[in-house]
């Protein structure tokens, strides 16, 4: 398993390395360190940007066929093979998945084992891809906050590693929580609770994540928990821009985005009388009954 995940371990131990370096006119190894996870995050992230994309194409396809798959859930009720067939005959016609939501998280998983194995070798003194000889000592002696990166809160008998742990670990629970709220407070249609598959899953992601981060994290070296902190604050911001820039039709995020417009007049108000379907205006009748004055020509001299 070591050797299939050392190639990994290298790309982990380079980027960090990398970012250290390009950090040394400082003369702070724990600033040098602690930058080289966060520079790790945010080459990651980049990478996977196409990977968001995909995933939130497949989410607005998935609101988009809630119609079609009601449908299937009533026809195929008391059948539940039959409904899960046709469920999925429907999402491979459309080309969409109802787990899209879950891919940024897996796909970075790899990296997240990378990392922690790093970290550790790090603490156990067994170097891991490139951080060997005088990298090893240096990484060894940073800390973030007074805590050694490589210490865990079980790990650990030090009180300033256990309370730098336990904010790291809050505040990864607490971000997990609040995107996957703002998802589906802001970002999602407004749907039928009952029998919704799509919503269920976002349910069960909202509260389970939050969790397992939770009860796991006391585990995590202080570095881990540094990466996965910061790999969420950058979830949020992606997600809360295209939230606000380009909703997904039928959310209260769309719905408030589509009211500005008309405030500002970009788009026509569909509920004035004086604009039809299509936006154009519509003239409007004058009052029967009353009569316009004819008006008196000028004569030419």
């Amino acid at each position: 398993m070591g050797s299939i995940l050392n190639p990994l371990y290298t790309a982990v131990s380079w980027v960090m390395i990398t970012f250290h370096d390009l950090l040394s006119f400082t003369n702070n190894q724990d600033l040098q360190w602690s930058v080289g996870i966060i520079g790790l995050v945010i080459l990651i992230r980049i990478i996977l940007i196409p990977l968001f994309v995909k995933q939130i194409k497949s989410q607005r396809a998935l609101t988009a066929l809630q119609p079609q798959m009601k449908a299937i859930q009533k026809k195929y009720k008391d059948d539940r093979q039959k409904q899960s067939e046709e469920m999925m005959k429907l999402y491979k016609e459309h080309k969409t998945n109802p787990f899209a939501s879950c891919f940024p998280i897996l796909a970075q998983a790899p990296i997240f084992f990378a990392l922690f194995t790093v970290l550790n070798g790090i603490s156990q003194d067994k170097p891991r891809g490139l951080l060997k000889g005088d990298y090893l000592i240096s990484a060894q002696e940073a800390s973030f906050f007074g805590a050694p990166l490589s210490g865990t809160f079980l790990g650990s008998s030090d009180s300033t590693t256990k309370i730098i742990s336990v904010i790291l670990i809050i505040f990864m629970s607490a971000t997990t929580f609040t995107t996957q709220r703002q998802l589906m407070v802001k970002g999602m249609p407004k749907m039928d609770s009952s029998n919704n598959m799509m919503l269920q899953q976002q349910k069960i992601m909202l509260y389970l994540f939050p969790v397992i981060f939770a009860v796991t994290g006391v585990n995590f070296p202080v570095g881990v928990l540094i990466y996965w902190s910061t790999t969420n604050l950058w979830t949020w911001g992606q997600q809360y821009y295209v939230i606000k820039r380009n909703p997904t039709p039928g959310s209260p995020a769309y719905e408030e985005l589509q009211k500005k417009k008309i405030e500002k007049g970009v788009i026509p108000n569909p509920d004035d009388p004086t604009t039809n379907s299509e936006g154009g205006s519509v003239a409007v009748e004058e009052p029967k009954g009353q009569r316009k004055q004819p008006k008196k020509k000028k004569k030419k001299r």
